[in-house]
């Protein structure tokens, strides 16, 4: 009888170890790469906090049944060689989605290693149109393009400015250069004449670069590049009295710009995407940031949504294959913290169009399109 028991203890406990087996959450790799050390650390920040929080909503929620994402957070410093080095060691950790990179010089290169590999690329920041227009079928954006942005940036100096003497500049960056180079063509269009130059990123002294502006009677001045530079190059024209109107691109969107110029900064222009911390579907998440001391500025709800959508393309395509996931985001749209995300075939977001804003004491605000 003693024995008996014994087997049916037995049993129970292999039965129970078989049930807990099968309703035991597997772990699912998934990583956000970009810049968490150097001058753009910043935006690093806002992806890894946007992507936490979204990962930490979705393992709550059960949309992704048996099912535990674990996120890793790894760095590229913004240095393709480094992107290309954070790109293989993901591969051999068989990663499912990577939300990153940020600056398009990183995201450019390692997206070929994730294309090779099978993982899927959804970059919250990369703006350069390059990325997209490979053909390589798992790499998407969830923000806007600089084929875009550019545009918007041309057309508000035109209107606002004509017939000033204009000076359009980049870091020599792939970021910074192409936005520059959309710009300067655009407003060459329009009968503008652009005074064109470059400077080198990472320099604390830009008196010259200002010295000639100033003396080149150059009243308008349109960055193609990334905040640091481009905040030194305000305050320091501040402090020259060159008087000139600074317009730049989406880097700007972080309150460490403003921690640079203080209120040299004060009036300058920049492009962003639509300001999704006034979308409803965000409140929810913008208060939890906030309760946990972090910001919702900039990319921070892209990369939450990037995680959203991929999650939406899994549960759709019942599968963590990167191709059925990408042919699932392709097929129809995904509500977001950013609002309705549609990607195209070449993986670009359809609906995000670009504003412009303004610094003013401390706070951005928009610009009203004129």
């Amino acid at each position: 009888m003693l024995g008996r028991r014994h087997a049916l203890a037995a049993s129970a406990a292999l039965l129970f170890s078989a049930l807990a087996s099968t309703t035991r959450a597997s772990d699912v790799n998934i990583a956000v790469a970009g810049p968490m050390s150097g001058s753009s650390a910043a935006f690093g920040a806002q992806m890894r906090d946007g992507a936490a929080a979204a990962v930490e909503a979705l393992n709550a929620s059960g949309q992704l049944p048996d099912s535990k994402l674990i996120l890793t957070v790894v760095d590229d410093a913004c240095d393709p060689k480094q992107a290309v080095a954070v790109a293989n060691k993901l591969s051999a950790e068989r990663v499912r989605l990577v939300v990153g990179h940020f600056c398009s010089s990183s995201s450019i290169p390692a997206s070929d290693v994730y294309d090779e590999a099978g993982i899927l690329q959804m970059s919250p920041g990369s703006t350069n149109p390059r990325l997209t227009e490979r053909g390589l079928k798992t790499v998407f954006r969830i923000c806007g393009r600089d084929d875009q942005q550019g545009l918007v940036a041309a057309e508000y100096i035109r209107k606002n400015y004509h017939n000033e003497t204009i000076a359009v500049l980049d870091d020599k960056s792939t970021a910074g250069k192409g936005i520059a180079d959309v710009v300067a063509a655009q407003l060459q269009r329009s009968g503008e004449t652009v005074i064109r130059q470059s400077y080198v990123a990472g320099e604390k002294d830009y008196a010259a670069l200002v010295s000639r502006m100033k003396n080149g009677g150059v009243r308008v001045v349109y960055i193609g590049g990334y905040h640091t530079e481009v905040g030194l190059i305000v305050r320091q024209a501040s402090e020259a009295g060159a008087g000139l109107t600074i317009m730049a691109n989406d880097p700007l969107m972080t309150s460490e710009f403003w921690a640079i110029t203080s209120s040299a900064g004060n009036g300058t222009l920049f492009t962003f995407m639509d300001d999704s911390t006034k979308n409803a579907n965000a409140a929810g998440i913008t208060a939890r940031l906030k309760a946990a001391n972090l910001s919702a500025e900039g990319y921070t709800l892209y990369a939450y949504a990037a995680v959203q959508a991929w999650a939406e393309g899994v549960k759709r395509a019942g599968s963590f294959d990167a191709r059925r996931v990408a042919d699932a985001l392709r097929s129809r749209p995904t509500d977001t913290v950013v609002g309705p995300v549609l990607f195209d075939s070449k993986g670009d977001n359809a609906a995000p169009g670009f504003l412009v804003y303004r610094w003013r004491d401390g706070h951005v605000e928009a610009v009203e399109q004129n």
